[in-house]
């Protein structure tokens, strides 16, 4: 039995605007996060970024139903989504995976955005 049903929606930001990341950070954080704290099926929504890199939404849902739903509408209209219209660039990746285990740590989950200090 795995731990949820996965997809990661990733966007190329080598060819992006320089401040592209910036407002990535503020859509996320002013916008996407409510946006998805009420979405049916949605076990939890993590935005991964490497500036200069990629850009990804990382979704993880309690059954497979959902996942393959979301994924279908998603598809639909990825290129029109706000990711996209930020990035330039439609995403380069829509892939499903298998969630086998989520452990959370004593530090548990950081709510927000910014850059982190290496």
């Amino acid at each position: 039995m795995n731990a949820g049903y996965g997809l990661a929606v990733r966007w190329s930001l080598v060819d992006a605007a320089p401040d592209v990341a910036a407002e990535l950070r503020e859509y996320v954080v002013g916008t996407s996060m409510a946006t998805f704290m009420f979405l049916d099926g949605l076990a939890f929504k993590t935005w991964r970024m490497r500036e200069g890199e990629w850009f990804e939404g990382t979704y993880v849902f309690g059954d497979e139903q959902a996942r393959d739903d979301f994924q279908e509408q998603f598809t639909g209209q990825a290129q029109t989504a706000p990711g996209s219209q930020i990035v330039g660039s439609a995403p380069e990746v829509i892939e499903t995976f298998e969630v086998v285990a989520v452990a959370e740590g004593p530090a548990q989950f950081r709510r927000g955005a910014g850059p982190l200090s290496a």
